[in-house]
């Protein structure tokens, strides 16, 4: 018997861990805050990429590198001794020390570098040539930043680019000034065009893959061909949410762990919401419920606007902003795109057949349908002496014979007149009342004082046969 009060008990310990869960998520996010500084945007794509070659003079614990597809730079300082990004005007910007990032509050490029486009006003009060006013912005030694000088930021592209942009070409090098104390360094890098990729087979995939998903819903859902239709939706929906997933981790997967949950449920909430309502949807579709053909359809079509759709620039783009190659985001897109297309249209078409009447034919069954032959079972008589009606017991069912119908093996009975001859004899003469059977001879009578009316003598003896 359970005690009055296990259920509060047990309601308080899921309460307090799920506020221990919260906290260790904050926990993370913090710490993924360095990682995340000046991360206003990033672009869904370009056919620019940026490399790092690298740092002059080399330094033990130094590392940079370029991520999200060229929209930052990433610097990591772990030699013990504090680094210096310079500025546009070459004033200080950055400082990361051993405990932390610091920005210049008067630097220009604190204020130019917050977005992708550098389109932040900048303040009266920065100016390069001030004393720097530093500001404490992470706790890392670990920082990122948008910067201009490794990025085309025209829109006309590179006149060699104008004149062949099928082929690849150096656009050309680009350096970022450092400082070690006194020292200066250098972080040198190349840019180069990448051709686009053809968009029209990533696309023929998808829409083929949307149809042959599609294709399911025509299948009765109650047939025994239609409920294996519906598992098959179900682990079908499930693999586009782990795509859908998948592609948004990705987005976050340069900044590490802490990164990647931030971008979940920042920059990557769509994609993030999509993907586990598509896992939802397709674990509820396992169940067979009726209402899942509604669910699998409303999963489907947000997954495919609000993660495939939104994020097919994937297909028009040679360098995407994930750590993979780019072919493997444009798998991941094209497989939310046929999924959730598909999902769509599977529900969307089993939602209009449950909501379409069924024609009947002239028998009550559903059209088209063959007849159902109903059969009757006589019971045997209720007197346990009269055995002529009974029947075996182990034999077929006997089918009771209307009053109205023949014989199923004999010719039909025709009915006798109730005022007639029979209906299948010879007319029957009938006897008149004071004369002899219609099918006998007529009895002469005998005089009373004559002979007998066959002609013997009166005495004479009748001979017996």
């Amino acid at each position: 018997m359970t005690r009055p009060g296990a259920g509060r008990c047990r309601t308080g310990l899921l309460r307090q861990v799920a506020a221990a869960l919260l906290l260790a998520l904050v926990g993370v996010l913090a710490c993924a805050a360095p990682a995340a500084a000046h991360a206003a945007d990033a672009p869904d794509g370009t056919n620019y990429r940026a490399e790092v070659t690298e740092v002059t003079p080399a330094l033990p614990g130094l590392r940079v590198r370029v991520v999200e597809g060229g929209a930052r730079l990433e610097l990591v300082n772990r030699t013990g001794r504090t680094i210096e990004v310079l500025g546009y005007a070459g004033e200080p910007y950055l400082e990361i020390r051993p405990d932390g990032v610091y920005e210049n509050t008067a630097s220009p490029a604190t204020y130019l570098n917050r977005t992708l486009a550098g389109d932040t006003a900048v303040p009266a009060g920065a100016d390069p040539t001030r004393p720097p006013s530093w500001r404490r912005v992470g706790t890392e030694p670990v920082v990122r930043w948008h910067d201009q000088r490794s990025r085309w930021l025209e829109e006309a592209p590179p006149p060699e680019v104008a004149a062949s942009p099928d082929r690849p070409h150096r656009v050309g090098g680009w350096v970022v000034p450092l400082r070690d104390g006194l020292r200066p360094m250098e972080i040198r890098g190349t840019l180069d065009w990448q051709p686009p990729p053809d968009p029209l087979p990533w696309w023929s995939v998808s829409l083929i893959g949307a149809l042959a998903v599609g294709a399911l819903g025509v299948l009765p859902r109650n047939s025994r061909p239609g409920r294996r239709a519906t598992v098959a939706l179900g682990v079908l929906a499930m693999v586009g949410g782990a795509a859908a997933l998948a592609f948004a981790l990705a987005r976050g997967a340069d900044a590490g762990f802490g990164g990647m949950l931030l971008g979940l449920v920042t920059g990557q909430l769509w994609p993030t919401l999509t993907g586990v309502a598509a896992l939802a949807a397709g674990a509820y579709a396992l169940t067979q419920r009726p209402t899942g053909d509604f669910v699998l359809a409303l999963a489907g079509t947000c997954l495919a606007l609000f993660t495939g759709v939104t994020n097919a620039a994937v297909f028009l783009h040679s360098v995407v902003p994930v750590p993979w190659p780019a072919w493997s985001a444009r798998v991941l897109i094209a497989v939310v795109i046929a999924v959730g297309g598909g999902l769509a249209a599977a529900g969307v078409l089993r939602l209009h057949a449950a909501g379409r009447p069924t024609r009947t034919g002239p028998t009550g069954t559903a059209a088209g349908s063959p007849p159902v032959r109903r059969w009757s079972v006589s019971l045997p008589a209720d007197d346990p002496d009269s055995t002529a009606d009974e029947r075996p017991t182990d034999g077929p069912p006997v089918r009771e014979r209307p009053a109205d119908e023949p014989p199923a093996d004999g010719p039909p009975v025709r009915e006798r007149p109730a005022d007639g001859p029979p209906a299948d004899g010879p007319p029957v003469r009938e006897r008149p009342a004071d004369g002899p059977p219609a099918d006998e001879p007529p009895v002469r009578e005998r005089p009373a004082d004559g002979p007998p009316a066959d002609g013997r003598p009166a005495d004479e003896p009748a001979v017996s046969g």
